[in-house]
Formats: C-alpha cells, sequence, structure tokens
C-alpha cells in the first residue's frame, strides 16, 4: 500500500517528528511504501509532490493543528488522528489504513 501524510503538533517540535518516524517505522515493517510531509515550527519540511499524492491508497493526517495544503488530497481516502495516535500506537494504525483502503 503507498501511504502518504502530514505530522504537526500544537508546538511543532518535538510530536512532529516522533510521530513522522513511528509511522514511517510501521509502515515500513507492514511493506508499505510511505512519505510523510512535516509542519512544524521550522516549515515544511519532507513535502509531498502531486505525484506522491496522485499515486496514494491512503493519506495519513497525524495532526493536532491545522495544517495547510489539505486542499491537495481533495478525492483521496484520508484517515486524520492525533500526533498522540501515531506515537502510542503506530503498528494498530497502519493496520486501521490497510482495512480502510480495502474497504
Amino acid at each position: 500500500m503507498n501511504i502518504v501524510g502530514i505530522s504537526a503538533c500544537t508546538v511543532g517540535i518535538a510530536h512532529t517528528y516522533i510521530a513522522q518516524e513511528k509511522i514511517e517505522a510501521a509502515a515500513k515493517k507492514a511493506g508499505d511504501t510511505v512519505k510523510i510531509e512535516t509542519q512544524g515550527t521550522i516549515g515544511v519540511e519532507n513535502a509531498l509532490t502531486a505525484e506522491e499524492i496522485a499515486s496514494a491508497d491512503i493519506v495519513l493526517l497525524a495532526v493536532d493543528v491545522k495544517v495547510s495544503g489539505e486542499e491537495r488530497f481533495a478525492g483521496k481516502k484520508i484517515v486524520r488522528v492525533p500526533t498522540q495516535m501515531a506515537i502510542k500506537s503506530p503498528n494498530k494504525l497502519i493496520a486501521k489504513l490497510h482495512e480502510l483502503a480495502a474497504s
């Protein structure tokens, strides 16, 4: 499965990047392709391209705040969770994404 998404926390520092790392590790463990854009205090990093979004099976928004560029995901299945869920239960989250993408 091909997953793209955004991580962003209220402060824009630690949880943004921890969530990104946990999601990417869990997705790779499940055999998925994954790219997570971060929107933190230093701005957008690891920005998603239009091609990456177009080829995605599902979009994961692990966010605690409003993020910019959500309109890029129009027409895609979007799952929104708090960063805490991505950090504490990344494997369960990826399993849930598989269920939702298949439905």
